[in-house]
């Protein structure tokens, strides 16, 4: 129970000192930013936000710290300790700069592996020729990889939860077809409290020295557990962010954040297990250093292959019109249209295209009704009442072909900005 309450105060203390407090400040700026993007595209495409950008941040600031403590428990109950003259908290800083040249980089599998190997490196130069200066970083490497570890298993969990908030509906050409899909791109800023063994127990304020059980750790890392026996260990607390990006065209989107979340904590416990192993020796540590960013790697490609090979989900036919996403506050959905319906007739009319639509809008004077084939395969007719040509219906429809004016865009799930400029300069053209 020590243990417990311990760590939830060095959280707490992420979340009420200035300094701290000002670290998170700057985060929530970073995702406000990126999350108003993402409103901007929503915005064009459906015809309206679905979440403003003060929402989605201050729901990933929520679900970050519900992330951060949950990560911060299980690994203050596993024993997870670095020494204090570790350079582990610079794997929160890399994480955020690789962010900037790529945003799938924050993940602390390449960071991790970046500073577990140049620590591995250093240190053995620094052997070899008696220059122990050389090693600074002195980063234990199976603690740092079972870290890495449990917090992509607390990753796959929120990406279950909340991966799919904030998604932007996209289109891409494949056979001569347009195809729909989403883009989901989602960050957490978790506060993360991190036990350190002091050589100077004077060196941290004595609130937050831990007393310990005697059946701890419950995993072996770099430090013995004979000296961690003896030694004086604190909590520390730090922040993190994590983030999760990718598009479907072949899943929705609970389906998705289902399937990327479960690959995400067998990733996870894979890892755990061969960060166990590497304190063993130091091919071990090689090993599951380079197994963390190649199986990250092997885990993004094998999803793109799923998607590449997978039946396209969201298509139009010979039979109707496919319903891409559908705006929240709209004729649409107050008519129970839903995304993966097909509108097969309007008006008693069959739909040859999604124009027939927009003159259907423009010829009624507030009456308008549709045949729709539902994801179940049923047909249901719904209709609305109080329509007018002001008034738009609030259906995002994947084309039946590739227009010749049209956008599509070729997505690099990555890069939302030039998505973003590509929407912004065909907004123009129009």
């Amino acid at each position: 129970m020590n243990i417990l309450i311990y760590t939830l105060k060095s959280v707490a203390f992420a979340l009420t000192e200035p300094y701290l407090v000002t670290l998170l400040i700057i985060l929530a700026f970073i995702l406000y930013r990126k999350n108003k993007k993402t409103t901007i595209m929503q915005k064009m495409i459906l015809g309206e936000r679905i979440n403003s950008p003060f929402e989605l941040t201050i729901s990933q600031i929520v679900m970050g710290i519900f992330g951060g403590v949950l990560a911060s428990v299980i690994m203050s109950y596993l024993g997870i300790v670095f020494d204090e003259r570790s350079a582990i908290d610079l794997i929160f800083l890399v994480s955020v700069i690789f962010m900037f040249f790529n945003p799938r980089f924050i993940c602390f599998a390449y960071s991790g592996a970046v500073l577990g190997i140049i620590s591995i490196i250093l240190n053995l130069i620094a052997t070899a020729f008696n220059m122990p200066n050389l090693d600074v970083l002195k980063i234990d490497v199976a603690s740092l990889m079972t870290m890495v570890a449990i917090l992509h298993f607390v990753e796959g969990i929120l990406v279950m939860i909340d991966g799919g908030t904030g998604y932007i509906p996209v289109f891409t050409s494949r056979d001569e077809k347009i195809i729909g899909g989403f883009a989901l791109q989602r960050y957490w800023a978790f506060p993360i409290a991190i036990f350190f063994m002091l050589h100077n127990s004077s060196t941290i304020g004595s609130s937050w020295q831990v007393p310990l059980p005697n059946w701890w750790p419950l995993v072996k890392g770099g430090i013995s557990i004979d000296i961690l026996k003896d030694a004086v260990v604190a909590l520390v607390p730090f922040y993190g962010m994590v983030g999760y990006n990718t598009v479907t065209f072949t899943k929705d989107r609970k389906e998705k954040t289902k399937i990327s979340g479960t690959l995400i904590i067998v990733y996870s416990l894979a890892l755990f297990g061969l960060a166990q192993l590497s304190v063993l020796n130091i091919y071990l540590k090689f090993l599951v250093l380079i197994f963390a960013a190649a199986a990250h790697e092997a885990m993004i490609a094998f999803q793109r292959y799923l998607e590449l090979k997978g039946t396209p989900k969201y298509i139009s036919g010979d039979e109707g019109i496919m319903v891409l996403d559908v705006a929240p506050n709209s004729p649409a959905n107050e008519m129970g249209i839903k995304s993966g319906d097909m509108l097969v007739e309007v008006n008693n009319a069959k739909i040859e295209n999604e124009e027939r639509i927009a003159e259907a809008i423009r010829e009624c004077s507030n009456f308008i009704w549709f045949k729709v084939k539902k994801v179940t395969g049923k047909f249901e007719q719904v209709s609305y009442s109080k329509l007018n040509s002001e008034k738009r219906l609030g259906i995002v429809f994947v084309p039946r072909g590739v227009p010749k004016d049209s956008m599509v865009v070729k997505l690099d799930e990555t890069k939302f900005g030039e998505v973003l400029d590509k929407i912004k300069n065909k907004d123009k053209d129009e």
